[in-house]
């Protein structure tokens, strides 16, 4: 990994642990199989962090660019499936 998440310097400590955390299952998720569960309840609390859907779509962007995984399609296919896992 030779690039870093997107941040907004006004989060907490634990807010930006949190939303590490949700980027890095993210990358799991392209990487190995990841729990349906853990990804929508880490966005969720991503979304305590960044209720705003255009900061949202702002953070997601600037990951992608960074990381070439999308986040928003992880998030999708966890809402959209009955599988208890999944994998990009």
């Amino acid at each position: 990994m030779n690039y870093q998440y997107p941040m907004d310097e006004t989060w907490s400590t634990e807010e930006i642990i949190d939303v590490v955390n949700f980027f890095s299952l993210i990358e799991k998720a392209y990487e190995k199989r990841v729990n349906r569960e853990e990804v929508l309840a880490l966005y969720r609390r991503f979304k305590q962090i960044v209720p705003s859907k255009s900061e949202e779509k702002k953070l997601f962007s600037q990951f992608q660019e960074a990381s070439g995984y999308s986040s928003y399609q992880v998030v999708k296919q966890a809402r959209e499936t009955n599988e208890s896992s999944i994998r990009m």
